[in-house]
């Protein structure tokens, strides 16, 4: 019993002494990231969300369209019913029954598709986010760079550990440098195009 005591005692103290002589992180570099900042103040996520919305609206016009004139067809279609008898009631019915399903299932093929089609751009921007934060870490000598945000991983870290400014100017510039890259190829394109049109 005096020996497990005696044991104790000495690992207490020294738990206590490495404790107090050895820095707080263990002399490791650390860092952290607001993961929600860069989400939000990434111009490359930015640009994808906008073309989202555009096309979002897009398909919702195109939809209403049809939706619309499905509703008109049914209001006609109850007043001459009256006039033309059960029989082409029944068929007509039958018809926009069809046209009412077809639009439906229209409607949720166009949401998954571009659900997944905006879900595979935004994820791959992600991945790319993460590449560069574990580029950015190795390159600078951090032996661990946390996240916060959303899914926090971190509930309190000194502002000087914050490095979200940084990889966030570096995601922006070497988006800006990409687009840019893009933007004299997709004009040579357009200028093939105007000039195969013309022939």
């Amino acid at each position: 019993m005096k020996k497990s005591l005696l044991i104790l005692g000495v690992s207490l103290a020294l738990f206590s002494c490495n404790k107090e002589g050895a820095p707080a992180t263990g002399g490791l570099k650390t860092a952290y990231v607001d993961t929600s900042k860069l989400v939000e103040e990434s111009s490359e996520l930015k640009e994808l969300e906008d073309k989202a919305k555009v096309k979002e609206e897009e398909l919702g016009r195109e939809l209403q369209n049809e939706a619309r004139q499905l509703q008109l067809d049914a209001a006609s279609f109850q007043k001459e019913a009256a006039v033309k008898g059960e029989q082409w009631a029944q068929m007509r019915s039958q018809d926009l029954q069809k046209r009412n399903q077809d639009l439906t299932v229209k409607q949720q093929t166009m949401q998954q598709e571009f659900a997944k089609e905006f879900g595979v751009k935004r994820d791959t921007i992600v991945s790319q986010m993460r590449s560069l934060i574990k580029e950015y870490g190795k390159k600078n000598g951090y032996d661990y760079v946390y996240g916060t945000g959303d899914a926090a991983s971190i509930l309190y870290a000194k502002d000087s550990y914050d490095i979200t400014k940084e990889i966030l100017k570096q995601l922006n510039d070497k988006y800006k440098g990409s687009a840019k890259e893009e933007t004299p190829a997709a004009a040579t394109q357009d200028q093939a195009k105007t000039e195969a049109e013309k022939k």
